[in-house]
């Protein structure tokens, strides 16, 4: 069986909102005709407490987009973005939410940051996604959202691991950084996955 994740179209990520991913909202349009596609749907959501240790103002005399080490790890500081109950936290009011039928969240532990919906970015921490998708029967995933060059290839590289077929709606998301996504979509390749177009499913099921 097969599953939609959409991951992460919240307002921070979307023109206007803290950590913008350019042309982000251009995918919604999309995202919400593929839901029709799939008999199951679920999402992902950054959930950031205050003061998360992603964030450059957590770190006196950083300036966001610079690095440093967070968990052990080397670390993208951003800024504030998706901060727990916020309006920029919500997903877009745009999103189609009526067939999201579980929603994910991650990035809740301070101390380690969190891409990848399955888990956080030293795979300390399960977020349970892995579990719900085997129980309903999933073997095949496909992955639209927010970015493509991070939280979307993470997932995608993840649910690799885990033995999904794993497929990206190239269209069906956007990068914060387009060479960074290149390579991104290299590796996912390289592991197995596929890059392909939202034509290719919903001309099935219409």
């Amino acid at each position: 069986m097969k599953a939609l994740l959409i991951v992460d179209i919240q307002n921070d990520f979307l023109p206007g909102g803290a950590l913008a991913v350019p042309a982000g909202d251009e995918i919604i349009e999309t995202v919400n005709a593929l839901q029709a596609c799939f008999p199951l749907v679920v999402a992902t959501q950054d959930w950031h407490p205050e003061g998360h240790g992603s964030f450059a103002s957590a770190h006196a005399g950083k300036k966001p987009f610079e690095t440093s080490t967070l968990g052990g790890l080397d670390q993208v500081l951003w800024p504030d973005h998706c901060v727990q109950s916020s309006k920029g936290a919500d997903f877009s009011g745009a999103l189609s939410q009526n067939a999201i039928e579980a929603v994910f969240r991650k990035g809740t532990d301070p101390g380690i940051d969190s891409y990848s919906g399955f888990f956080d970015n030293g795979k300390l921490k399960d977020t349970g996604l892995a579990a719900y998708l085997k129980g309903r029967n999933i073997s095949q995933l496909f992955i639209a959202g927010l970015a493509g060059d991070f939280c979307v290839a993470y997932t995608a590289l993840d649910a690799l691991e885990l033995g999904f077929r794993t497929y990206v709606f190239e269209d069906a998301t956007r990068p914060i950084d387009a060479e960074g996504f290149e390579k991104m979509k290299k590796a996912i390749t390289e592991k197995g996955g596929k890059i392909i177009h939202s034509a290719a499913i919903l001309q099935t099921c219409q």
